[in-house]
C-alpha cells in the first residue's frame, strides 16, 4: 500500500498521543484503536506515517522533511507496521495504542534505524512517567471508593449494558495465578484493564484477561497455566449459558460445586441434540458426576486447553457445551459402554485420562460416546490390480477418512507403466495416475470436518514405476503425475539394501509378470527375485529395467532431501519380526510409519487403535516408578481392547480384520521430558540405556496386561500358530531377522534382567494373549500438546519457539530449562531474548553452564545417529514400529547415506520424516528499555553486548518453517506445519 506522508514542523512532538492514539481515518476491516482513556477511534494508517516522520525529524532535524530517503523509508516502515498489526484482523477488531507503538519501534529496529528508535523509546518512557504522575495525582484527589474503571460499561450477550465488575475480574485473575510462582495477578489485571473500552462485548472482556497472561509466557512459563485458567472462565460461561445455567457466572472455585449438575445437564442435552449416543444418558450420571475432579481443570497449559476447545469439545452451532472434565468422562463412558460394571470402569478410565498419565489417540477423543464412535487411528489397505479393485480401494479410503482415520495404502500390486492389459490389448499407464486420484480423494474427503484427510502410499523398491513414484512430491514436471497432498513411502526389501552395500545391480519389474514377489519375504524373496532376473536375461520377461542399486538409492535419498518423501521403511524387518506372519504379509505401514499389520485386498483392511503413556509422569524421585507404570498400562490396555468391539466401522473388511486379530498400539510420549527429570542428555549413553530399559518395562507390562485380558476374555481368534503361541516374544524375534540378514544386523539384544520373561512366555502359551499386536509409538503431536509434554520420542525442537497448528500460534518455552536457570539466578529478560536471538538454543550463550548446554541440546544439535541408536534399543521390545523422525542441521548426500544405512543395520523397521534446518522467520517482541545493557561488556555474551548501547534491540526470529522449506534450491521437510497430519 502507498501512504501519503504529512510533514509537520520540526519539533520533538512525536508523542504517543499524537502519533498513534488519535488515528481517525478509515482503515481495512473496521479496525478500532483503544485509547488510554478506554475510548475507541478508527484505525488510520496515515497517522503511523506522521508518527514515523516526526521521529526522524526529532533526530535528524528539519533537513529530514525534504529527504527522499526519509520519505521512502517512512513509506516502507508504515507498510510493515500496518501489515504486522492487521494480518490477524481481516474481519475487524481492536488494537491498543501501545501495540501500535511497539510495532513502530520494532520496524525502526529491523530497518537499522537505531538512533531514531532509541529516541522514540526514550520519549515513550518520558511520557509514560508523566501519565503515571498525572494518574497518581488524580487518584489522590478523587473521593474515597471511586473506581478507576467506573466509566467502562460491558455489553452482555443479551444486549444489556452493565458497569464493569472489576472485583470479579480480580477474583478470577487471583484464582488463575494461585500457586503459580513468578505470576502476578495485579500485573495481569493492569494489562487487561489497559485493553478495555466502554461498551466492550462480554466475550472480549474474558479474552482481554487471557491475552494479558498469555503475553507474559515468554518471561515466565507459569503464565501458560494462568492463561489456561483464564480461558476456562470464558469456556464455563459459554457452556453454562447454552445449557441455561448461567444465572451466575461461576469462578474456578465456584464451579467445583456446580460441575456435577452441569455434567448431568450436558449429557442429557447433548443426547437430545443427537450429538451424543443416548445410551450415555442411561449411566448413573449422579455417581459419575460425583467422581469428577474439577481441580484437574487447573492442570492444563494454554496450548493444551485451546487445542481441546478448538478441535475436541462437543459443540452445537459453534457453541462449545463441553468442559474438560466432562470431556474426559464422556470419552471414558464410551470406552466402558460394553463393560459389565460400566460406571466403575468409566470412573477408572476417566481417572486415568484426566490425570494425563495416559491419553487415548485423537480419533478416540473425537468420537467416543458419539453416534458414530470411530475410535481407531489407522487403517492399512491393499490395492489390487484391476479397475474395480482400484476404485473400491479409493472408495474405502473416502469412507475411512470421513470418520477421522489415517490411511496407509499398498499400491505395489498395480501393474507398472507399459504393462500388458489383456482386456483391451493395450498398455498400462502405470500406478501414478491412480495415485493422483487417491491424492485428490484425500483432499476432497476430510476427517469429519476436523482435519485434512491424510493418506500415505507405499510402493516396493522393485516396482517398475519406482522412479516416477520417487518424484511424486516434486514441484516441477507434469502436474498430472504429481501428488502434492499425499505422503509416500518406500517399502524396501533387505535384498535391495544388500545390493546397495555391495554395489550390485537392481532390476525393476511390473508386478503382473512377477505376482508372487509382493508376498515373499526374506530368503524366499531373494531366491524368487534371482529367478525373475534370470528370466529377464533370457527374454522371458519383457517389461523390466536394470540399474545400479546405488544409483536408485541415491535418487531415493535425493528425493527425500528435496521433497521430504518418500519415507524409507524396511519390508523384511517388519515381516520377519511380525507375530502374525502365519496368517499373512505386512505390505505397508500406515500414515505415520508405526503400524505394521497384515493386509489382503478385498479381505482384510488392517486397523489399529492407539494410545500413549506419559513417561515423565512415571518418573518419580529420579527413577521410573514401575508400580505406577504397571497400573497405568493395565488400565490403558483394557481401554484399547474395548475400542475394538465398540468402534464404528464404515468398511466391513476393516471390522472383520479387527475382530479377528484385535491389534492395539500402546506407545509413549514425553520421552525427552523424562530425560530432563533424570538429568540425562539425549545423546548420552545413559539416555540410550533409558530408552532401552523404559521400553522393556512398557513391553513387559503391556504384554502381561494383554495376557491378563486373554485369561478374562479369551485369546484373539488367530492366536494359534502366531509367534506368541510359539513362545517367541518381540525381543526373541530379532533372531529371525538376524538369520536372514547375517552380517547386516547390528542390534543390541540384551535384557535388563529385571523382568521374568520366561514365566510370561509360558503363561502366554498356556492362556493366550488378547491382542495380536500390543505396541506402537505414534507421533502424539496433539495429545502431547493436550497433556503438556514433549512429543512422542522426539528431542526438544527448540527451547523457545512459536508453535503453529490449527488452533493458532503459541509461544512454547522449555519449563525445565527455565527452572534450572532460575535456580542459578540466570533467568531474566536478557536470557529470554538471548534464547530468541539464538533460535531457542543455549549453546552460544556463555552464561549457561556446560552441564545445561549438554542437557538442553535442541533437535538439530543432536547427532542423528544417536536418534537411530535410541530407536534401535526401543525397537527390540516393540511388536510393531515407531514414528521416528530424523533431524539433520546440515544434510549432505554422504551424511544421509550413512544415516539411513545405519538405520537399516540397526534393525529399525521404519523411519518417518527427515527434518532439516530451514530459514526461520518470526516476529519478536521488542525490548522496551535499556536493561539489557547491564550485561554489556561482560563475558556473558548477552544480546546487548553484541549491539552496543543503542537502545532497544530485537531478537532474531525463531518461528519454525513450514513443511516444505527453502534451503538453497531444494525443498526439505521441516517441522510444525499447521496442516501436516504428523503435526496434529
Amino acid at each position: 500500500m502507498q501512504t501519503q506522508i504529512t510533514t509537520p514542523s520540526p519539533t520533538r512532538a512525536h508523542t504517543p498521543e499524537t502519533s498513534s492514539a488519535e488515528l481517525t481515518a478509515a482503515a481495512p476491516g473496521a479496525i478500532k484503536v483503544i485509547r488510554r482513556n478506554g475510548k475507541l477511534t478508527t484505525f488510520d494508517p496515515s497517522k503511523i506515517s506522521i508518527a514515523l516522520t516526526k521521529a526522524f525529524l526529532a533526530v535528524e532535524g528539519g533537513q529530514a522533511a525534504a529527504s527522499s530517503r526519509v520519505r521512502t523509508t517512512v513509506e516502507s516502515l508504515t507498510e510493515q507496521v500496518v501489515q504486522a498489526l492487521t494480518r490477524h484482523l481481516s474481519g475487524g477488531g481492536t488494537l491498543h495504542i501501545e501495540d501500535i507503538q511497539d510495532q513502530v519501534e520494532l520496524a525502526l529496529m529491523r530497518n537499522g534505524e537505531h538512533k531514531v528508535a532509541r529516541d522514540y523509546v526514550l520519549y515513550r518512557e518520558e511520557r509514560s512517567k508523566e501519565r503515571a504522575a498525572d494518574a497518581a495525582a488524580k487518584k489522590a484527589a478523587a473521593p474515597a471508593g471511586t473506581a478507576a474503571s467506573a466509566a467502562i460499561r460491558v455489553k452482555l450477550d443479551d444486549g444489556r449494558s452493565i458497569p464493569l465488575n472489576e472485583e470479579r475480574l480480580r477474583r478470577v485473575t487471583g484464582e488463575a495465578c494461585a500457586g503459580l510462582s513468578g505470576t502476578d495477578p495485579d500485573e495481569v489485571m493492569a494489562a487487561a484493564l489497559r485493553d478495555l473500552y466502554d461498551g466492550i462485548p462480554e466475550h472480549e472482556l474474558s479474552q482481554a484477561l487471557t491475552l494479558a497472561a498469555r503475553a507474559r509466557i515468554e518471561k515466565e512459563p507459569n503464565y501458560t497455566y494462568a492463561s489456561a485458567r483464564l480461558l476456562l472462565d470464558a469456556m464455563r460461561h459459554e457452556a453454562l449459558k447454552f445449557l441455561g445455567m448461567s444465572e451466575t457466572r461461576p469462578t474456578f472455585e465456584e464451579m467445583k460445586g456446580l460441575y456435577g449438575d452441569y455434567f448431568r445437564e450436558f449429557i442429557h442435552r447433548a443426547a437430545e441434540l443427537e450429538l451424543l449416543d443416548p445410551k450415555l444418558a442411561l449411566y448413573d450420571l449422579d455417581r459419575l458426576g460425583k467422581a469428577l475432579l474439577p481441580e484437574r481443570d487447573a492442570k492444563f497449559d494454554y496450548l493444551g486447553l485451546q487445542t481441546l476447545y478448538d478441535r475436541y469439545f462437543i459443540h452445537s452451532n459453534k457453541n462449545r457445551i463441553e468442559l474438560p472434565q466432562a470431556f474426559f468422562m464422556r470419552v471414558a463412558m464410551g470406552l466402558a459402554m460394553n463393560e459389565i460394571d460400566r460406571e466403575t470402569r468409566a470412573i477408572e478410565f476417566y481417572t486415568l485420562l484426566s490425570s494425563f498419565d495416559f491419553m487415548s489417540s485423537t480419533p478416540t477423543l473425537f468420537n467416543s460416546g458419539t453416534l458414530r464412535p470411530q475410535l481407531s487411528s489407522c487403517y492399512l489397505t491393499q490395492v489390487p490390480d484391476d479397475l474395480h479393485g482400484i476404485f473400491n480401494a479409493i472408495h474405502d479410503n473416502a469412507m475411512l477418512s470421513k470418520f477421522a482415520g489415517g490411511l496407509g495404502n499398498d499400491w505395489t500390486p498395480v501393474r507398472g507403466m507399459g504393462g500388458y492389459i489383456k482386456g483391451t490389448n493395450g498398455k498400462s499407464n502405470g500406478v501414478v495416475p491412480f495415485l493422483k486420484v487417491a491424492n485428490d480423494t484425500a483432499v476432497a474427503v476430510n476427517q469429519g470436518g476436523k482435519r485434512k484427510g491424510a493418506v500415505c502410499g507405499y510402493l516396493e523398491t522393485w516396482h517398475r514405476d519406482i522412479e516416477e513414484f520417487l518424484e511424486l512430491r516434486k514441484n516441477t514436471g507434469d502436474d498430472r503425475r504429481r501428488t502434492h497432498d499425499m505422503n509416500t513411502a518406500n517399502w524396501v526389501p533387505d535384498l535391495f539394501m544388500q545390493r546397495v552395500m555391495e554395489d550390485g545391480q537392481w532390476t525393476l519389474f511390473s508386478p503382473e509378470e512377477t505376482p508372487d514377489l509382493h508376498d515373499l519375504i526374506g530368503e524366499a524373496f531373494t531366491v524368487r527375485y534371482n529367478e525373475y532376473e534370470k528370466l529377464a536375461d533370457d527374454g522371458r520377461i519383457k517389461n523390466f529395467k536394470r540399474i545400479p542399486a546405488l544409483q536408485l538409492w541415491r535418487k531415493m535419498l535425493s528425493m527425500l532431501f528435496e521433497t521430504g518423501h518418500p519415507w524409507i521403511t524396511f519390508k523384511d524387518a517388519c515381516n520377519l519380526r511380525s507375530p502374525q506372519q502365519h496368517v499373512g504379509v505386512v505390505h505397508s505401514s500406515n500414515l505415520c510409519t508405526e503400524i505394521t499389520l497384515n493386509t489382503k485386498a478385498g479381505q482384510e483392511i488392517a486397523v489399529c487403535n492407539l494410545g500413549s503413556v506419559n513417561i515423565p509422569a512415571h518418573v518419580i524421585d529420579g527413577k521410573l516408578d514401575h508400580a505406577k507404570l504397571e497400573k497405568t498400562i493395565t488400565t490403558a490396555m483394557r481401554m484399547l481392547d474395548n475400542v475394538i468391539e465398540y468402534n464404528y466401522y464404515s468398511v466391513a473388511t476393516a471390522r472383520n480384520s479387527n475382530l479377528r486379530h484385535r491389534p492395539v498400539g500402546l506407545g509413549v510420549m514425553g520421552f525427552n521430558d523424562a530425560l530432563y527429570k533424570l538429568r540425562l542428555p539425549y545423546e548420552s549413553d545413559e539416555a540410550i540405556q533409558f530408552a532401552d530399559e523404559s521400553m522393556e518395562a512398557v513391553s513387559y507390562y503391556a504384554i502381561k496386561a494383554s495376557t491378563d485380558l486373554a485369561e478374562e476374555r479369551g485369546a484373539y481368534n488367530s492366536f494359534k500358530g502366531s509367534l506368541w503361541s510359539q513362545g517367541i516374544l518381540p525381543i526373541d524375534s530379532i533372531e529371525l531377522l538376524a538369520k536372514n540378514r547375517g552380517q547386516y544386523l547390528q542390534q543390541d539384544r540384551k535384557a535388563s534382567g529385571k523382568f521374568d520373561w520366561t514365566s510370561l512366555r509360558a503363561r502366554i502359551q498356556h492362556v493366550g494373549i488378547r491382542n495380536s499386536n500390543t505396541m506402537a509409538i505414534a507421533p502424539t503431536a496433539t495429545i502431547a500438546n493436550i497433556t503438556g509434554v514433549s512429543q512422542s520420542i522426539e528431542p526438544t525442537y527448540q527451547n523457545l519457539y512459536v508453535k503453529s497448528n490449527l488452533s493458532g500460534e503459541f509461544t512454547v518455552v522449555n519449563e525445565y530449562l527455565v527452572n534450572d536457570l532460575k535456580k542459578l539466578g540466570l533467568w531474566d529478560e536478557v536470557m529470554a531474548h538471548d534464547l530468541k536471538y539464538f533460535d531457542g538454543s543455549v549453546q552460544q550463550i556463555d552464561r549457561v553452564p556446560a552441564e545445561l548446554k549438554a542437557l538442553y541440546k535442541c533437535a538439530f544439535e543432536i547427532d542423528a545417529k544417536r536418534l537411530v541408536d535410541a530407536g534401535s534399543r526401543r525397537q527390540k521390545w516393540i511388536d510393531q514400529a515407531q514414528s521416528l523422525n530424523l533431524y539433520m542441521a546440515q544434510p549432505s548426500g554422504k551424511k544421509l547415506d550413512e544415516l539411513y544405512k545405519h538405520a537399516w543395520l540397526s534393525g529399525l523397521k521404519t523411519t518417518y520424516y527427515l527434518r532439516t534446518m530451514g530459514a526461520t522467520h518470526a516476529e519478536k517482541t521488542t525490548i522496551s528499555d535499556t536493561r539489557l545493557n547491564k550485561v554489556a561488556g561482560g563475558d556473558g555474551g548477552g544480546v546487548a553486548a553484541q549491539h552496543g548501547k543503542s537502545g532497544p534491540i530485537t531478537a532474531r526470529p525463531v518461528q519454525p518453517a513450514a513443511a516444505a522449506t527453502d534451503v538453497g534450491s531444494a525443498k526439505v521437510c521441516s517441522i510444525l506445519d499447521p496442516e501436516c497430519e504428523a503435526c496434529q
